[in-house]
């Protein structure tokens, strides 16, 4: 009977730390993954646009 007290609140633990800390940390790492592609992005066209129009003047 101890055993599977213990092994549901192992398991109820296991979720709550699973939906209050692991997941979180995942979608603001997306996130932030997410906003340094677009700047990079940014700079790559700005560069390129310069790069083309410096050398054809």
């Amino acid at each position: 009977m101890g055993k599977v007290v213990m092994l549901v609140l192992g398991t109820l633990l296991g979720l709550f730390v699973l939906f209050t800390f692991i997941l979180p940390m995942l979608v603001g790492l997306i996130k932030l993954a997410l906003i340094v592609g677009v700047i990079a992005l940014i700079v790559f066209v700005a560069v390129t646009v310069v790069g083309k129009t410096s050398r054809s003047a």
